[in-house]
C-alpha cells in the first residue's frame, strides 16, 4: 500500500467577497489525511473549518475563490477539468452536510435519492441499485428499509434523515468522506449514535474521514488526529491524544479549559475565553489569538508565527507554547487505535 496520504492540502487560501471587504476565511492552511485515518478539524464557529471543506470539494459560493494546492491520491483537485472532477466527487470523495433537512430533496422519495448516484456514477441497473440501497440503509441502522425507500424526507426523524444522508454519501464507496458538523441539528443521544456510526463505517471500510466540528468532545472521541483552527489558520495539529492531553497552542489550551469535563467540580465556573474572533476583513498579521491571550507579548504581534514541531508528530503555531498539563473534554474518551 502506498505511504502517500489520501488527501494533501498545501497553503490553501479561500476568500469571499462581501460589501465590507474581502474575508480571508482560510489562510495558508496545510494538512494531510492518511489512508484509513480519521482527522478531526475543530474550532469555534467562524474559524474557517467549513469553508476549508467546501474549498476542497469545489463548493465555494460564486463570490468566493481559492488558491494553493489540494491533492487527492496525487491528483490536483483545484486544476482538474470539470469532467475529471465529476468522476471524483461522489465516487471517490463524498460529503455529509450539517443539516439533512436542507440537503435532501423534499419532493423526491428516499429510493431515488439513494440510487441515482449509483446508476449515474457506477452504471448499475435499477434493480441492482435498489438492492444496494437496501443494504446501505441496513448498514447505517435504518429499520424497515423497504418501507423507508418509499418515504419522503419529511416522513423521517432528524436522526433518520442523517442516516439516509450518510447512506447516500457511502453509495458509491468513496475512499474519503468529509463530514461537516454532521450532528449539530440532532439531540445528544442521536448525536452519539451518528458519530459512532461514522467511526464504525470508516473503520469497517478502511475509508479516510475528515470530521469537522466545533465540539471538542466529538473530535476527542472519534478521530486519530486533530487539527485546531482559529480565524482561518491552523493553530495546532497532531495525534488526537497528544493535542488534547498536552495542548501546546494557547488557543487549544483555552478551548479545553472552557469545556466541561468529568473532573470539573459542579459549582466551579468554567474559564471562558474572553473577547471574540477578529474581524475577518481586517485580520492581524501576527498570531490571531493575541487579543484574547493573557500571555501574549510583542513577539506574538510579529507576522506569523509558522507551524513548528512541539513534540513527536505534534505541531503548533505559538511563540509562547503551553507547558502545563490539561485534561480532555468529557464525551467518550480519546480516539486512536
Amino acid at each position: 500500500m502506498s505511504a502517500e496520504p489520501m488527501l494533501q492540502v498545501h497553503n490553501l487560501r479561500a476568500y469571499i467577497g462581501t460589501p465590507r471587504g474581502v474575508v480571508r476565511a482560510v489562510d495558508d492552511v496545510s494538512l494531510a489525511v492518511d489512508r484509513a485515518q480519521a482527522l478531526g478539524v475543530v474550532g469555534e464557529s467562524g474559524s474557517g473549518k467549513s469553508v476549508m471543506a467546501r474549498a476542497i470539494m469545489g463548493l465555494l459560493p460564486p463570490r468566493a475563490g481559492c488558491s494553493g494546492e489540494v491533492l487527492f491520491q496525487g491528483r490536483s483537485l483545484l486544476t482538474l477539468p470539470r469532467k475529471e472532477k465529476a468522476e471524483i466527487w461522489g465516487k471517490q470523495i463524498a460529503m455529509v452536510f450539517q443539516d439533512p433537512g436542507r440537503s435532501l430533496n423534499p419532493v423526491v422519495r428516499v429510493e431515488r435519492q439513494l440510487t441515482e448516484g449509483m446508476r449515474r456514477l457506477l452504471g448499475v441497473s435499477r434493480t441492482e441499485a435498489r438492492g444496494r440501497a437496501l443494504d446501505l440503509l441496513r448498514e447505517v441502522g435504518v429499520p424497515d428499509p423497504e418501507r423507508r425507500l418509499r418515504n419522503y424526507p419529511h416522513e423521517l426523524s432528524g436522526g433518520m434523515r442523517q442516516r439516509v444522508m450518510i447512506a447516500i454519501a457511502l453509495a458509491c464507496e468513496p475512499e474519503l468522506l468529509i463530514a461537516d458538523e454532521p450532528t449539530t441539528a440532532l439531540d445528544v443521544t442521536i448525536q452519539r449514535q451518528i458519530l459512532d456510526l461514522l467511526r464504525r463505517v470508516q473503520r469497517d471500510r478502511g475509508m479516510s474521514l475528515m470530521l469537522i466540528s466545533h465540539d471538542l468532545a466529538v473530535v476527542a472521541g472519534q478521530t486519530d488526529r486533530a487539527a485546531v483552527m482559529y480565524a482561518g489558520r491552523l493553530a495546532e495539529v497532531g495525534a488526537t491524544r497528544q493535542v488534547f492531553e498536552t495542548p501546546r497552542h494557547r488557543y487549544t489550551h483555552a478551548l479545553l479549559e472552557a469545556t466541561p469535563t468529568l473532573e470539573h467540580e459542579r459549582n466551579t465556573p468554567l474559564r471562558l475565553i474572553p473577547g471574540a474572533l477578529p474581524d475577518p476583513t481586517n485580520l492581524p498579521e501576527g498570531c490571531r489569538f493575541t487579543a484574547r491571550c493573557a500571555q501574549a507579548d510583542d513577539e506574538c504581534r510579529i507576522p506569523g508565527p509558522r507551524m513548528a514541531p512541539v513534540g513527536p508528530d505534534h505541531f503548533a503555531a505559538c511563540t509562547r507554547p503551553v507547558t502545563e498539563h490539561t485534561v480532555v473534554p468529557a464525551g467518550g474518551g480519546l480516539g486512536g487505535r
